[in-house]
């Protein structure tokens, strides 16, 4: 029998013995499991960037509505039970241990068959398809791993509504090099006759979304960031209005500092406008639920004038200089930064420095085999121009340090969802020490 301490090491050693696994698959994984997925209330979200965040947006609107809302997303930040959730609770330890149990069981009758054993990622799914039919949730969000057309999560048959956030390049060595390609991936989510909703900013993508939803008999809505407008913006969040083809002209307030939260919140209420003979709610529930939303590791302010951010691609990044801008009229800037060895980190500083002025840099590093070198990434940093740069390999040691140096300004890290895990588990046990 497996402790919840083995079932957590088994799951982390699965990429070591697997391969891609088809759909096809997947959805005999399910239908051996005993189809949890079925009558039950699904909505699919696929996107480069905020599929995550419409994904927590959704969340808190239907348990403002009293529903009990699961929340299947990726990756974690600290501890691998934040990837099922509901109502904004993980699954206890008892409850992982149990659903991991279940599929591992079937992983074992597959081998010995001479089938494929499940990837890392759906194993988890799998064990998410379980937790939520076990927990009967009301509604379901499922948000893809990578892509859309092949992800596992694409196994359901049957969801209420797919939604397709901003796209942009990334993972082009799976995906595609053009946004054109990673569009049509993302679009392999879209279902006959069901609901679509998207981010229409790129017309590159929105061409690629709006053709396949008409080829499926689908109703589409598109949202555009000309529809919303600021109208307050404070280190407290955004309060903004929105136009809507269900709701309206309607007034916002993201609890995030985020502009692109105004388009992720807006896509979420334009989903739930597409789903309303579904879940009855009116629209003033909807605005408390975004406003209630939480997000972690998305300009996450995590102490007093620190804000983590896991941004790590080029929209994410440019995102990211877009919200800083913003409050380096106001405030210096302290930088913490690190990313992984498979990204563009060269390009990535370059954009940072051209946008932003830094009062000071401190570079760090993520254990693992794609950790990049600190020293190198300080390097960088000075070869575009910023002065005061220190590398620290360590990154609790790297926090302790930008924290010091952050002083009355404010202190931003960035540059991979793995460092804002670290920095969040280093504070909730220097909090307990």
């Amino acid at each position: 029998m497996f402790t919840y301490e083995e079932a957590v090491a088994y799951i982390e050693e699965i990429p070591k013995f697997t391969t891609k696994n088809k759909l096809a698959h997947t959805r005999k994984c399910l239908d051996r499991l005993g189809s949890p997925d079925e009558n039950r209330k699904i909505i699919h979200v696929a996107g480069t960037n905020g599929k995550g965040s419409v994904c927590a947006f959704l969340s808190s609107m239907l348990e403002e509505g009293g529903y009990r809302c699961g929340l299947f997303t990726s990756p974690h930040l600290v501890k691998i039970n934040e990837r099922f959730q509901i109502n904004e609770v993980m699954v206890s330890d008892q409850g992982f241990l149990e659903a991991f149990l279940k599929v591992k069981n079937l992983a074992d009758e597959l081998v010995a068959e001479g089938d494929y054993h499940p990837t890392y990622f759906e194993f988890l799914f799998l064990m998410g398809m379980l937790i939520f039919d076990q927990e009967n949730v009301d509604y379901l969000i499922l948000e893809t791993g990578l892509g859309g057309k092949l992800d596992a999560t694409n196994s359901i048959l049957h969801p209420l509504a797919c939604v397709i956030t901003s796209i942009s390049l990334d993972h082009v060595e799976y995906l595609g090099d053009t946004v054109e390609k990673i569009a049509g991936e993302k679009a392999g989510i879209i279902k006959k006759g069901v609901p679509v909703i998207f981010d229409g900013n790129s017309e590159e993508a929105a061409r690629v979304l709006r053709n396949r939803a008409e080829e499926l008999r689908c109703p589409w809505y598109e949202m555009k960031g000309e529809n919303q407008k600021i109208l307050d913006y404070t280190p407290a969040g955004i309060r903004f209005s929105s136009k809507s083809e269900v709701y309206g002209d309607t007034e916002l307030f993201v609890p995030f500092i985020a502009r692109y939260q105004m388009m992720n919140a807006a896509l979420a209420l334009e989903t739930m406008g597409a789903l309303q003979e579904s879940h009855g709610l009116k629209k003033e529930a909807l605005m408390q639920g975004i406003a209630h939303t939480r997000w972690q590791g998305r300009m996450e302010t995590v102490l007093p004038g620190v804000i983590v951010d896991g941004a790590h691609n080029e929209d994410g990044i440019a995102r990211f200089v877009e919200t800083v801008q913003y409050f380096q009229k106001e405030y210096p800037i302290t930088l913490l930064f690190t990313t992984v060895s498979d990204k563009d980190f060269t390009d990535m500083i370059q954009k940072i420095c051209k946008g932003l002025n830094f009062a000071h840099v401190v570079t760090t590093e993520i254990w693992g085999s794609r950790k990049q070198s600190a020293k190198e990434l300080a390097e960088l940093f000075r070869a575009n121009g910023c002065t005061d740069v220190q590398a620290e390999p360590e990154v609790e040691q790297a926090f302790e340090k930008a924290y010091a140096l952050k002083g009355d300004g404010l202190m931003f890290a960035v540059g991979s969802l793995y460092l804002v895990g670290e920095i969040k588990d280093y504070i909730r046990r220097r909090k307990h020490d």
